[in-house]
């Protein structure tokens, strides 16, 4: 284990012998870090916190401290990291609350970059990208492989679903839509599927097809939701994808972004 003497590491918190701790980062006591993790300087890491193995923590991030809501009384809420994530310099993430999910979590492989918020109660899965100062409000769920532009600012609630792309300085205040590609402010808008990106994953081109048919059917036609769902079953062959995006789309509490 490698703790610069002037970082303050509390003696209660649990560290695996292989963290590392740099110059004048602070540890509270109810923190647990996993193998093979890094802490730049002056980050501090506070609450009931527990971070993964070979995560990247760089300099003046703040994970764990409580949460921005009112109705929060200092009760043991949590923030929970999985593996292998990267937090680049000013990254901050606040624990849950009661009222809540209690936890706010971060997954595995996600890369998080400056200044980015991740607020209280959020859900997020792996392999998501935020770029610069990316804010989220509480209670936001982003699904695994989404992308965030920078400057995006996303309303408590809100989903982001698998695969989608949100591009930068957008506002977002509904649903998004799995392996769609959003844009705008005044509001934001849906421009089709995020065809770049899923050609990068190598979704295949029976995939692609369906997908591009279930996004016409549901956001072009002029149908609603429900016509348009049954639409679909009927001329749209099935696949695990299309049926991800109708379940998405028929649960959303706060509407979906067309």
């Amino acid at each position: 284990m490698q703790i610069h003497p002037t970082a303050i590491v509390d003696s209660k918190a649990e560290l695996a012998d292989d963290v590392v701790i740099k110059a004048y980062s602070i540890i509270g006591p109810n923190v647990k870090i996993g193998p093979g993790t890094s802490v730049g300087p002056h980050a501090v890491i506070d609450g009931w916190t527990t971070i993964g193995a070979r995560n990247q923590v760089c300099s003046f991030v703040a994970v764990g401290h409580p949460p921005q809501d009112f109705s929060y009384r200092d009760e043991e809420t949590r923030v929970l990291i999985g593996d292998d994530n990267v937090f680049r310099e000013h990254v901050s993430i606040h624990r849950g609350t009661r009222r809540g999910l209690g936890t706010t979590r971060v997954g595995s492989r996600n890369y998080i970059m400056s200044a980015a918020h991740i607020a209280h109660d959020c859900q997020i899965g792996d392999n998501v990208v935020m770029a610069n100062v990316a804010v989220l409000g509480g209670h936001v769920e982003i699904g695994d492989f989404a992308a965030v532009g920078g400057a995006v600012a996303v309303h408590q609630y809100v989903r982001i679903g698998t695969y989608s792309f949100i591009g930068g300085g957008s506002a977002i205040s509904m649903d998004v839509p799995p392996y769609m590609l959003v844009v705008g402010s005044r509001p934001a808008k849906l421009y089709g599927l995020n065809t770049t990106g899923l050609k990068r994953h190598d979704f295949s081109a029976n995939v692609l097809s369906a997908l591009k048919k279930s996004y016409r059917i549901l956001f072009r036609s002029g149908l609603n939701v429900r016509d348009a769902v049954d639409k679909i079953r009927v001329e749209v062959e099935t696949c695990a994808e299309v049926e991800l995006l109708l379940e998405f789309v028929g649960s959303s509490k706060r509407g979906v972004i067309r």
